[in-house]
């Protein structure tokens, strides 16, 4: 999704709509967690003005991610609300810091929904499967509830002998012999 500014004069009376579905792939290399993305839908309209083009955008998506608990792979459905403001102008990047300066002559916001689809990356998030899950063993790790792992360390504790009396418990076997 890409515009030239002469392309784009001819929506100057009224409103650029907005109805693509965007690749968006590259964000895995930002953040491996992402396993994968599907296309993402983004609707919206621009308005241009002499200087400045305003956009406001709705993306709506599903990437894939590991789930916290189990690692398998969990569909994340996402919806994105903004408004952003790009201009070619020195004088009106000089006024505002939150409007893209346009290099060149073609306007691109292909980065800007990169980072906007990076930031719906939730910290955990857990597959259906991850409530039922009690415990698990790999090689080098171990995963349990916390009731259980209570549980252990409650039977542990009472099958443990002090170590300072724990020559007593043969005491009675020796005088036998």
């Amino acid at each position: 999704m890409k515009w030239s500014i002469h392309q784009l004069q001819k929506y100057r009376q009224g409103a650029l709509p907005l109805d693509e579905a965007v690749n968006l792939d590259s964000v895995k290399k930002r953040n491996p967690e992402i396993r994968d993305i599907k296309p993402v839908h983004v609707t919206g309209s621009c308005n241009i003005g002499s200087k400045k083009l305003t956009c406001h955008f709705h993306l709506e998506g599903v990437m894939t991610l590991p789930c916290s608990r189990t690692w398998e792979d969990v569909e994340y459905p996402f919806s994105v609300e903004t408004d952003e403001q790009f201009s070619w102008d020195e004088a009106t990047l000089a006024t505002d810091d939150m409007i893209h300066p346009v290099i060149g002559e073609i306007i691109d916001p292909t980065p800007i929904f990169e980072e906007l689809v990076l930031l719906e990356v939730p910290l955990q998030v857990f597959s259906e499967n991850a409530e039922k899950m009690t415990s698990a063993e790999g090689k080098g790790w171990s995963y349990t509830s916390d009731e259980e792992h209570e549980e252990r360390l409650r039977l542990e504790k009472e099958n443990k002998v002090d170590p300072r009396l724990a020559g007593l418990a043969d005491f009675f076997n020796k005088d036998k012999e």
